[in-house]
């Protein structure tokens, strides 16, 4: 009976192993064979790493080579939740102000959390990103911090787990992504911010594989994104528990291709002048914004482009959304007085006057159309060059009857208004010009006194480049070149002569004409220079605004417009004040901002005086003291349109 029982529980003994067997045989059928796929995917994914080589970006600089932003490497720092164990708090309260993050948001962050894959199966992350772009300095500060982090107790009477625990804490907790990020920098701060706009990061996919990428924002970092981003590189090797590299082990290896350099037209010092007098404009006029921008005439290279309120681009969201806006490109004013140039060159240019032809200025008060058009001073008669001397508005009108609505909506077009100058910046406007069908009677004597119409500040400058240079519309030029990392130019990038406006005849003339309005006789004699001849025009412009009807008592754009010197010029600069106090006319406010740039960059570009010293001292003291004293006294009396 015995011999009975011990033979069955044999028998089920066996019947149970041969059915462990046929099952562990399953199972290893199972994941060799049905999953063998998948769970072999499994374990490359978990032991592969995976990394796209972001490029280095490129460097930014002046004409001179003046480093205007660059690219530093920077880490990224992570954590591995797990390795924290339940010192969230001690490590939350160390690395917080080194990271410069919320010490409440830190601490939820170090904590454990477990996710199911799409498998089913559960994972806990090992893998936290603290913070990016953070500075070499600060991680060898970050580490040396974990590094000594205190336990607050006695670790000689540590077990061997609590030892190994505060070792992996203390070295292994915190790290950095085996690949450094990048940091965009600019030395110069606010100088240039409207013209290099800013960068941000988004998130970019390669391959299959995701990376941060720096892109531009605004400026010269979004209109050339593409020439200054490069092209990404990728590696694929393996990995430890912590995303840690094992290099031996490293399978791909491709370089990434760096951007390239870009090199402006900008002249740093230049800047640094502009900007430096606009200061002291607003800290005497105190506008709701001031504005520069210096172009050579013969070739529409920017030298300065210059806007206040300004930011500094290496923290951009500091700053309001009305400061980030560029200005000179991106708003539109009614040009008052400057736009007279456009009207009389194209009355000169068709031949329907001359600068000797006289108008009369109807004592100040013109009617037409039922409306009263009237004049800052009481003219009588003006010849055509008087009126631009004097900046007459009737003189304007009438000079615009008699040219004839079609022919000036041609050349008003022509001188590129109603669109874009093609400058390589964001956010250009293209102004307002109404069609020639949407005109009304009264239009042909408003729009050539810079009523009826719309521009930039831009606009505005390189229509008076085109009488400078002879009668050529350019396109302004802000970027000369782009090299390579070694300095080899990739692309040269040359002027851009648009059309011709004008005949050089006609510029001539115009030329004449604009140099007697820096004369004492002139609206903008404050723009006048010791050594050279100054030909320009001075604008005061009323202002509109939302919901109220005509324009707003009170509120002006002043601008002056200049070019020296006059009969072979350097340089133009435009200065433009919105909404000044202290005084509004344009030869008030802005014809003195244009005599100081004026003067420091003819010093600075050691530009040829036209003037002779010696000849401008000895005209001085030729005139009678009674002389001298009515042209004071003209001073006092003059036009300050």
């Amino acid at each position: 009976m015995a011999k009975k029982i011990q033979l069955r529980r044999l028998l089920c003994m066996a019947i149970l192993l041969f059915a462990g067997f046929i099952g562990l045989g399953y199972r290893l059928v199972d994941l060799q064979v049905f999953q063998h796929d998948q769970l072999r995917s499994i374990a490359e994914e978990r032991r592969q790493l995976s990394l796209v080589r972001e490029p280095r970006r490129g460097q930014i600089y002046d004409i001179k080579s003046n480093l205007l932003a660059t690219s530093t490497f920077v880490k990224t720092v992570c954590a591995d939740p797990v390795l924290v164990g339940n010192q969230q708090a001690l490590v939350a309260r160390a690395l917080a102000p080194l990271l410069e993050v919320d010490q409440e948001e830190l601490f939820r962050r170090l904590f454990p959390r477990v996710r199911r894959t799409d498998s089913g199966e559960l994972v806990t992350n090992r893998y936290v990103v603290l913070k990016r772009k953070v500075p070499t300095e600060t991680w060898q500060k970050i580490y040396e911090t974990m590094t000594n982090l205190p336990s607050g107790r006695d670790e000689k009477a540590f077990t061997r787990a609590e030892k190994a625990f505060w070792r992996n804490l203390r070295q292994r907790a915190i790290f950095t992504d085996p690949v450094d990020d990048q940091l965009r920098v600019y030395p110069h701060r606010a100088l240039l911010a409207h013209v290099l706009g800013y960068v941000s990061m988004q998130e970019r996919a390669v391959g299959g594989k995701s990376y941060v990428e720096t892109y531009g924002l605004d400026g010269i970092e979004l209109a050339l994104n593409n020439e200054l981003a490069g092209v990404p590189g990728w590696r694929v090797t393996a990995k430890d528990p912590r995303r840690r590299e094992i290099v031996g082990l490293r399978q791909q290896d491709v370089e990434p291709h760096d951007g390239l350099d870009v090199v402006l037209s900008i002249d740093i010092v230049v800047q640094h002048i502009v900007r430096s007098a606009l200061v002291e404009a607003i800290a005497k006029h105190t506008p709701a914004s001031a504005s520069c921008v210096v172009v050579r005439p013969q070739t529409g290279e920017v030298l300065a482009m210059c806007v206040l309120p300004d930011f500094d681009p290496n923290d951009p969201g500091s700053a309001p959304v009305e400061a980030r806006r560029n200005r000179l490109i991106c708003d539109v004013f009614e040009p008052g007085s400057t736009f007279k140039i456009i009207v009389v060159s194209a009355a000169l240019d068709e031949g329907v006057v001359s600068l000797t032809d006289t108008f009369h200025c109807e004592n100040g008060r013109f009617a037409y159309a039922g409306k009263i058009l009237r004049d800052h001073e009481p003219y009588g008669l003006l010849t055509v060059e008087q009126i631009i001397t004097k900046s007459s508005n009737i003189g304007a009108a009438k000079v615009g009857l008699k040219l004839g609505a079609p022919a000036l909506h041609r050349y008003i077009t022509e001188f590129g208004f109603g669109t874009r100058t093609g400058i390589p910046l964001p956010g250009e406007v293209s102004g307002i010009v109404h069609p020639l069908k949407d005109w009304t009677k009264l239009s042909i004597t408003r729009i050539p006194m810079g009523h009826e119409i719309a521009v930039t500040p831009l606009q505005m400058v390189m229509a008076m480049c085109a009488i400078a240079n002879g009668g050529w519309l350019m396109r302004p030029m802000l970027v000369d070149r782009l090299q390579d990392a070694a300095g080899h130019t990739v692309a040269k990038y040359q002027p851009q002569p648009i059309r011709r406006v004008i005949t050089e005849a006609t510029a001539r003339q115009m030329v004449q004409a604009l140099k007697t309005v820096t004369t004492p006789d002139g609206t903008g004699a404050k723009a006048a220079l010791e050594n050279y001849t100054v030909a320009g025009k001075t604008g005061t412009a009323q202002k509109t605004a939302p919901g109220v009807r005509g324009y707003v008592p009170g509120k002006y754009f002043s601008s002056f417009i200049g070019f020296f010197p006059a009969d072979r010029p350097e340089v133009c600069i435009g200065v433009f004040l919105d909404e000044p106090k202290n005084g509004y006319y344009g030869g008030q406010v802005a014809a003195p901002v244009f005599k100081q740039i004026a003067t420091r960059i003819a010093q600075y570009l050691n530009i040829q005086p036209d003037v002779p010293q010696q000849t401008a001292a000895s005209d001085a003291e030729a005139q009678p003291a009674g002389a001298r004293t009515a042209r004071a006294a003209a001073r006092v009396s003059e036009p300050k349109d």
